[in-house]
């Protein structure tokens, strides 16, 4: 029987499921590798609405988190909208069967806890809203032709200052929102950058993405985040 590491909340995001450099099925074996009474997923679940691009490996994903909606599962599964999957609210609320949200707050062991995806803040993709679309198209094609371990795609997220522009403003943004909501931990995707940062004294993480190699998640036991790697 394969032994499970029992958490209190699971968050993922970025999926991007119909991308083809999507990875649900690291993301379904990830998931099955945890039990935990709380699944965020924390936007970009799906890459855009046209569900034909689905594959048999995308569904059986989909098929998993909807039983985990099972009353008898005791999982609460909470959808956060990304600027993605924003026009499939209500596809997505018959999916999971669980409500679909802008943002989450919530607490356990005395802390306070704050997800949104994070697109709200991305100033640059707000206001040019065409040339962000190419950039990112143009990336999933670099992705799809780089090596198996994407060499060429994580340097050039180490070295594009775009990149780091864009961390920076939604980290900040998602910080000062969840400071008005006396939150001691905030949580974003959107991004595709996993990290850990402290901000005006509040901890943020960034779930990172399912489309790059390793993937990333975020887990709490006990009050306690901590960013993970799947390969």
């Amino acid at each position: 029987m394969l032994k499970r590491r029992v958490v209190d909340t699971f968050i993922m995001s970025d999926i991007h499921l119909g991308s083809e450099v999507s990875r649900p099925e690291a993301a379904l074996a990830t998931l099955k590798k945890h039990s935990f009474g709380r699944l965020i997923l924390l936007g970009d679940i799906f890459d855009d609405l046209n569900f034909q691009r689905l594959s048999r490996e995308h569904w059986e994903l989909l098929s998993y988190i909807r039983l985990l909606t099972n009353r008898k599962k005791r999982v609460e599964v909470i959808w956060i909208v990304g600027n993605h999957d924003e026009l499939l609210v209500d596809v997505m609320k018959y999916l999971i069967g669980s409500e679909v949200r802008q943002n989450f707050y919530w607490e356990e062991n005395n802390r306070s806890f704050f997800a949104i995806h994070g697109h709200q803040f991305d100033y640059f993709l707000i206001q040019n809203r065409i040339i962000s679309n190419m950039a990112a198209t143009l990336y999933k094609i670099i992705q799809k032709l780089d090596t198996k371990k994407q060499r060429l795609s994580h340097y050039i997220k180490r070295v594009s200052k775009g990149w780091l522009r864009v961390s920076k403003d939604v980290a900040e943004g998602a910080v000062k929102m969840g400071k008005r909501k006396s939150a001691d931990y905030v949580f974003c995707g959107h991004t595709h950058k996993a990290l850990h940062w402290t901000l005006g004294g509040i901890k943020y993480f960034n779930t990172g993405c399912w489309t790059d190699i390793p993937s990333s998640y975020v887990t709490i036991t006990n009050g306690e985040p901590e960013l993970h790697q799947a390969s």
